[in-house]
């Protein structure tokens, strides 16, 4: 058979080439982050949402549930803030961040927001730790000082939770880490949803069963938008998704789903009769919503550290550029 007729592959000299990465290392360097960052994630969620359940519970004269929530977000926040802070090194770097505004950077707007918040939902959350001041304090200066500032600062907190719930999703999607980059359009809907649950799940647990009914609601609806945000989230991030299901990531994240799912059926089906289920199922739900950013957390360091989650994305929308 003449060379003319010969099939192509048995010209084939060499095999097709099959990437690893450029002397085993990885392309994208995984973030120099600890645990103390999901743990700041989750516990500002918590804040921010239990800040507008409070709000809500103060226009409605449900006293036991504002004051589980103003708690709730006092020790959220400031339990945040020292993660954070550890996870920085030095309590001056924080402060280094405020030395510039820049809106473009999630970064940025994130440290003024919480620097905004901050302030309003600790003196919310001291304010009701009045009645447990000597009475010398309770009824001077101090005390009626703590009286009248709860519910401007519990207002103003609340118009700033949306943003302390939220813009941490946009923090790591604006990063290069492919499963948090390729989680952009659905993340910001998945934190916000694991924020409401866990502040609803909060106020499941503080609260009295006649007060709970916001916090319930909360937490179904809440639970409800996080299940169906993460569904369409790992239907849309193609490759980038498979550390979302595999090794530790894969763990926390089955762990949310089943935590949440148990959470928001108990709530809905019994937490208005039972104190005993009301606690489960708030208990469920805020442990389902620290499951949710410890595993997009480790999904994200897992996808930076394999080469294959950067590269093949980026081949796959050349040759859809070039074939166009």
């Amino acid at each position: 058979m003449s060379p003319r007729g010969r099939r192509r592959d048995e010209f084939q000299m060499v095999p097709d080439a099959h990437f690893t990465s450029y002397y085993g290392r990885p392309v994208v360097k995984a973030a120099p982050w600890t645990a103390d960052i999901p743990a700041y994630l989750f516990l500002g969620g918590l804040a921010g949402g239990s800040s507008l359940l409070a709000a809500g519970a103060q226009a409605t004269g449900r006293d036991s549930l504002r004051r589980t929530s103003r708690l709730g977000a006092l020790v959220g926040i400031s339990l945040s803030m020292a993660a954070l802070v550890h996870d920085l090194g030095k309590p001056a770097r924080f402060a280094n961040m405020l030395r510039v505004a820049k809106p473009t950077s999630p970064m940025s707007v994130g440290t003024w927001v919480l620097t905004a918040y901050g302030p309003m939902a600790g003196l919310a959350g001291v304010a009701e730790l009045r009645p447990f001041l000597p009475r010398s304090l309770r009824d001077g200066a101090v005390g009626r000082l703590l009286g009248a500032a709860g519910t401007p600062a519990g207002a103003l907190a609340a118009l700033a939770a949306p943003a302390v719930a939220s813009y941490t999703a946009v923090l790591l999607s604006d990063t290069a880490t492919p499963s948090w980059h390729e989680a952009h359009r659905e993340l910001p809907f998945v934190f916000v949803g694991s924020a409401a649950a866990a502040a609803g799940g909060l106020g499941l647990l503080g609260a009295s069963l006649h007060d709970a009914g916001p916090a319930r609601r909360l937490a179904v609806g809440g639970a409800l938008l996080e299940l169906a945000a993460e569904h369409r989230m790992e239907q849309s991030m193609g490759l980038a998704a498979e550390p979302l299901r595999a090794g530790t990531p894969g763990r926390f994240m089955r762990a949310s789903k089943a935590l949440t799912a148990f959470g928001a059926v108990t709530a809905a089906v019994l937490g208005g009769r039972s104190r005993v289920a009301a606690g489960l199922a708030g208990a469920a739900l805020m442990a389902g919503s620290a499951c949710t950013r410890f595993g997009v957390f480790e999904a994200g360091q897992e996808s930076a550290r394999d080469p294959k989650y950067t590269v093949v994305p980026q081949r796959e929308r050349l040759n859809a550029r070039l074939g166009s």
